[in-house]
């Protein structure tokens, strides 16, 4: 089992286990294997020590990936609610950032439905 940027590869095909890396999409992943002359549909296992580490050193040194990417994002994400930014009073108030209606919809960000209760109606007479 390779282990590259602190994440264990599953053995399957090079450029679907790239993938479990964050921050490595199919495109990236397929762009790795060239740079590093890999064979894409090859497995993980069937790789030498010598492959393993031109992918890890093409990943390392071109690629933000796991904890720096992680960071970075975050730090994004800080700074807009630092800023006081329209985007950043969304992501302080757990609401949708990019402009999606929240009347209906919108429950990944906002949580489980939280009932309130409706008015009564008056009586007719």
């Amino acid at each position: 089992m390779a282990r590259i940027a602190g994440i264990d590869l599953p053995n399957k095909a090079v450029k679907t286990a790239l993938t479990y890396i964050y921050g490595i999409g199919y495109s990236s992943a397929e762009e790795i294997c060239k740079k590093a002359d890999v064979n894409s549909a090859a497995r993980i296992n069937e790789l030498d020590g010598e492959e393993i580490n031109r992918l890890r050193k093409i990943i390392e040194n071109e690629y933000k990936v796991e904890g720096r990417l992680r960071t970075e994002i975050s730090l994004n994400i800080k700074r807009l609610m630092d800023i006081g930014c329209y985007r950043g009073l969304r992501h302080r108030k757990g609401l949708p950032v990019r402009g999606q209606r929240t009347k209906t919809n919108a429950r990944t960000r906002k949580g489980k439905k939280k009932t309130v209760a409706g008015k009564k109606k008056a009586p007719r007479g």
